[in-house]
């Protein structure tokens, strides 16, 4: 159950960033020098950026579920182009090892996922659409003490994720308020699993999630200009509504008995929210860091990222 929502989440977290809109990136693709510069002084055409993250999360019990902790790191590349004036296209990778422990239950697992994302953004005036989709292929191998020895299993996970969002850029001076809303559609799939080893080894059925959610928020930003240089400081904060949450159940079995438990997700209601610092050192290479925080009833996740991002 840990592993469903674990892939769950990832591909979220992925979509989230990979997907909305930053209000720096989108002040930056109209006023380049930060300063005034016109549209037309925007030169560089094409952007790669490289990011290395990691991710604690704490998830309480739920019902039978006796709560668990994980901690993912993972790094992600990806390329950019403006196809015309105002769209954006983007396709980046991700790729994340994270190690869940279930202490009440002596059990731990390791997930190693792939995502590959796609993203494209539309700029009309102030206002801004942007989507994303994501695919992500994973293994995960659990390992259960069972007092006489260990038993383990190995199994696979897929996802797939889509997400779009509006947003509407104000700004007077270096100051900016950004509000957004977004709609998103994450399905997470793993497999069936047997055990192998210890004392009594079970199996256990594929599990599915699907969860549909509508967020809301704004962004806040400031920039600062010195010695050529551009530094920029936001944050933000959203709410989030989890209209549809569905869980398939997972049934395990040990010779001829066996249970059946349904799948674990968030509370209906949660909050994001999140910092960011940038430094352009020149028109073409930017420097950052993301600090993203997620509050639900019983999970909390805290997640920060180093970036670079260069452009020509």
């Amino acid at each position: 159950m840990s592993s469903t929502s674990t892939i769950t989440n990832l591909g979220s977290n992925f979509l989230e960033r990979f997907g909305t809109t930053s209000g720096f990136s989108r002040m930056m693709r109209t006023n380049p020098g930060g300063g005034g510069a016109s549209e037309a002084a925007e030169t560089p055409r094409y952007r790669t950026w490289f990011e290395g993250y990691g991710l604690s999360a704490t998830n309480g019990p739920v019902g039978f579920f006796a709560g668990d902790k994980r901690k993912t790191w993972g790094g992600i590349a990806g390329v950019g182009a403006r196809v015309a004036t105002g769209v954006n296209v983007g396709f980046s990778v991700d790729q994340s090892r994270t190690d869940i422990d279930v202490p009440l239950a002596l059990q731990s697992a390791r997930i190693d996922l792939t995502q590959f994302g796609f993203n494209a953004s539309v700029d009309a005036g102030p206002w801004t659409w942007a989507s994303a989709i994501v695919h992500g292929v994973g293994n995960i191998n659990s390992r259960r003490d069972t007092g006489l020895g260990f038993a383990t299993a190995g199994y696979n996970a897929k996802l797939d994720g889509v997400l779009s969002e509006i947003s509407y850029y104000w700004s007077k001076d270096q100051y900016r308020i950004v509000p957004k809303g977004a709609i998103e559609y994450v399905r997470a799939r793993t497999g069936s699993m047997q055990e192998f080893g210890g004392l009594d080894p079970v199996s256990a059925t594929g599990a599915t999630v699907q969860r549909f959610r509508v967020l809301a928020g704004a962004e806040v930003g400031h920039y600062w200009i010195f010695d050529k240089k551009i530094f920029d400081l936001s944050a933000y904060g959203r709410f989030v509504n989890n209209v549809m949450q569905n869980f398939s159940d997972t049934t395990v079995s040990l010779g001829a008995q066996s249970v059946t438990f349904q799948g674990i997700g968030e509370s209906q209601h949660g909050a994001d929210a999140g910092a960011s610092a940038s430094l352009s050192l020149t028109n073409t290479a930017r420097l950052y860091i993301n600090y993203d925080a997620k509050f639900r009833a019983a999970m909390q996740s805290h997640q920060g990222t180093f970036g670079v991002e260069l452009k020509w």
